[in-house]
């Protein structure tokens, strides 16, 4: 998983391996591994994500499946231009 700009500094960590067949799973585990940090679980609640550089957009999570060695890329929302 890549975490960018407020994601990144909620996790306090750009990228983190994850084993996780759908993207609800490995954001869940994301969640508890980071549980100690209550910001990182309200930050991901407004980011998007691309799975292997395809948007997730509407789709529930637990129908995005994830392949092994693939990139989640989480990307809070931007600013500016």
């Amino acid at each position: 998983m890549r975490y960018w700009a407020a994601a990144k500094a909620a996790a306090q960590t750009a990228e983190e391996p994850y084993e996780a067949a759908t993207l609800a799973e490995a954001l869940e585990a994301a969640r508890q591994r980071h549980g100690a940090r209550p910001e990182f679980a309200r930050v991901l609640l407004r980011c998007s994500f691309l799975v292997d550089g395809d948007p997730v957009g509407t789709r529930g999570h637990d129908t995005v499946t994830l392949a092994e060695g693939g990139t989640v890329e989480v990307l809070p929302p931007f600013a500016g231009g």
